[in-house]
């Protein structure tokens, strides 16, 4: 079984019903969880118990896409399922802004941190994170497996190392904070968006991290003004096969 499961779409906070940043990859048996943002945990644990996950990566320490590793670590720990440390992939600052959060365990005991940006081989997949522009330091994040290449923007803006990560990519998750004209060079617009994966020629495109409220049906419009291959607005629950 190879495919994306959308656990939260939201950036910044959630809307009522809806969850953060978060997805659920699972390619052949191998399951990674990508971003854990606001109220995305109880929806990974619809769809795969905690100690089934074999890793997680992390784009960056805002909360919006990190906060519920806190409760992965809990879930882990108090809830009888942690043989081994689970493998984290994250760059600096991740695990000490979410270990902020927990007075007294040790996110450590139940993490193997990896660093990122890097590349690693994790699984099936190989993992490259790129440094991309944001507010704080962020990795895009490209995943490899064979006959299958999955990349996802995390909530960077836009520069070269995007259309180097996305190249090519059978499905580009991205960013589409912003509407209309970008005003900000450290986020995506979907606009944006839809320019990255026309240059990248990736095979479809997966638009998330809306603004709460935001029309996602003029974010597919405005991202299709620029390619014309298959764009989805991410939902909720949504299952895409891969």
């Amino acid at each position: 079984m190879r495919e994306l499961t959308v656990l939260g779409t939201c950036g910044a906070w959630p809307e009522a019903g809806r969850a953060a940043s978060g997805f659920l990859l699972e390619i052949d048996g191998f399951r990674l969880a990508l971003d854990l943002g606001y109220a995305t945990l109880p929806r990974l644990l619809e769809v795969c118990p905690a100690k089934a996950l074999d890793a997680v990566a992390i784009t960056h320490e805002h909360p919006d896409h990190c906060a519920d590793l806190s409760a992965l670590c809990r879930a882990l720990l108090f809830g009888g399922g942690l043989d081994n440390r689970l493998p984290l992939y994250c760059p600096p600052g991740v695990l000490e802004r979410v270990q902020a959060m927990e007075p007294t365990e040790d996110l450590r005991e139940v993490f193997e941190p990896h660093p990122l940006p890097g590349s690693h081989e994790i699984g099936i997949f190989r993992l490259e994170g790129s440094p991309l522009p944001h507010h704080v330091p962020h990795a895009g994040v490209r995943l490899t497996a064979p006959g299958l290449t999955v990349a996802y923007s995390g909530d960077a803006g836009g520069d070269h190392a995007l259309g180097e990560l996305a190249h090519e990519a059978d499905l580009f998750i991205a960013g589409a904070t912003l509407q209309g004209a970008a005003t900000d060079p450290r986020l995506l617009s979907a606009a944006e968006a839809g320019r990255w994966a026309a240059r990248a020629e990736v095979r479809r495109l997966l638009l998330t991290h809306f603004w709460p409220d935001t029309d996602r049906g003029r974010c597919v419009t405005e991202a299709a003004a620029t390619y014309d291959g298959e764009i989805l607005a991410a939902a909720e629950g949504l299952v895409l096969p891969l």
